[in-house]
């Protein structure tokens, strides 16, 4: 009988010990709620902020749920398919198979958050198949979390949303700390070594943690079953509905709309990438690598499965970050860790303080918005740079997010198993980036 490592034990006692999303959702909301009361606001203006906060992500739920799906519905198509499998056949032993599944989507999440949320999994998915069938042993779960973890370089990658926001014209902060170019923040020598150092030491903390007794894809059904083509059940048209379904030329003009309308955005007016622009290249894609309706649809309809986590959870956590939004319960947690800070700890008092509101904040833009004017203030306050205190909340927000069950319950919903079975990893992985981060930008140049 193999023994059961430190980090086995750590996984299975937190996939015990922490609740399902919802369950967490309603705890903080009773928490917060009361919380909120106790700091002095009335009842009547804690009840309004709650139902303030409860609608207020309906379209970001929506956008989840469109590239999740979209995503999905792409990395069903052949074409993707081929691509990832070429990829999961290159590695000859267990470790390249963690080094080349999470340097595929590391380099994904750079250059935007989605498409490491929504393809990693598959991306794991795939390449424990083919180490499955090269009869390498390699522990799906463990791979999963390890693959997740790689999402995390999104923080300081392209489609980082504090710095991107800090560097537009006009943001909501411009007159008390103007426009931060990007070359301060995200490009950042800090940022750069804090990128390289995590990467570097996600790979070796993941090729020495592998579980000795592993557990492959084929132990998790419903999983393996989406390294196998998606069914169709087409065949030969045989009325004018049917031949519309299934005509390449529909596909086409629909296609031909899509890019135009992506010419407009990225050439014509110049936009930069965005949740929504990169919905409508998804559905692009979509389209074009199913070839028709029929094929698109039936994806569509094995790919909604996928994304059902986000449907009511994302509103069950808008209302709880309301509490902190629209109350001042959010500025005076973020005002007290502010207050003890020096130059040099400042970096840790700020991650500590982005840990915390992301556990009821799952969203770094809303982090930002609710903690982005104290989080400033008590930067220039100490003597040190905005931008350092930005990124280091940066890092505190991931360490919630890699620990907490909002996102895990996404990427379980996607590879379809129980985010418990896996979330243990990701705390560990989580501590790793909390750690490097805080030493990173207390430290390094920024």
């Amino acid at each position: 009988m193999i023994q059961e490592s430190w980090a086995d034990r750590f996984a299975r006692v937190m996939g015990r010990l922490v609740p399902d999303a919802i369950t967490a959702a309603i705890f903080l909301l009773v928490v917060l709620f009361v919380a909120a009361l106790v700091v002095g606001n009335s009842f009547s203006t804690t009840m309004d902020a709650w139902y303030r906060g409860l609608w207020m992500l309906l379209p970001f739920t929506m956008q989840m749920t469109l590239i999740i799906t979209l995503s999905s519905v792409v990395g069903q198509s052949s074409l993707f398919r081929k691509m990832v499998a070429f990829l999961a056949r290159m590695p000859q032993s267990t470790n390249q198979v963690v080094i080349g599944a999470v340097l595929l989507n590391g380099l994904l999440s750079y250059f935007y958050w989605g498409l490491g949320v929504a393809l990693g999994p598959i991306i794991a998915i795939y390449f424990a198949r083919e180490a499955e069938r090269k009869k390498i042993e390699v522990d799906f779960l463990f791979l999963l979390a390890t693959v997740w973890a790689a999402n995390a370089v999104w923080q300081f990658g392209l489609s980082a949303s504090a710095p991107l926001l800090m560097a537009t014209d006009g943001h909501f902060l411009k007159d008390l700390i103007g426009v931060i170019p990007l070359s301060t923040t995200i490009w950042s020598p800090a940022a750069i070594i804090h990128e390289i150092v995590f990467m570097a030491a996600l790979l070796a903390v993941g090729c020495w943690l592998m579980p000795k007794n592993r557990r492959p894809l084929s132990a998790f059904p419903e999983a393996n079953k989406l390294a196998d083509p998606a069914p169709t059940d087409e065949t030969n048209p045989e009325n004018l509905s049917e031949r519309l379904e299934r005509s390449s030329i529909i596909t086409l003009i629909f296609c031909a709309a899509v890019a135009a309308w992506l010419w407009h955005h990225f050439i014509t007016k110049r936009a930069s990438l965005d949740i929504n622009s990169l919905n409508a290249i998804f559905l692009l894609l979509a389209f074009l690598l199913h070839r028709n309706v029929y094929r698109f649809t039936k994806a569509l309809q094995h790919a909604i499965l996928s994304a059902w986590p986000v449907v009511v959870i994302y509103h069950l956590y808008a209302g709880v970050a309301g509490l902190i939004q629209h109350t001042t319960l959010g500025e005076k947690l973020a005002g007290i860790i502010a207050a003890v800070s020096t130059p040099y700890t400042f970096p840790l008092m700020a991650a500590i303080a982005g840990t915390v509101v992301s556990f009821f904040v799952p969203s770094s833009g809303g982090q930002w918005a609710i903690q982005g004017f104290v989080t400033s203030k008590a930067a220039m306050a100490v003597g040190v740079s905005v931008q350092r205190g930005m990124l280091a909340l940066s890092v505190g927000d991931h360490m919630g997010n890699l620990s907490t069950p909002f996102w895990a319950m996404i990427v379980a919903g996607i590879a379809r198993v129980s985010f418990r079975e896996f979330i243990g990893y990701g705390m560990i992985y989580a501590a790793l980036w909390f750690v490097i981060g805080v030493v990173v930008f207390t430290f390094a140049p920024c």
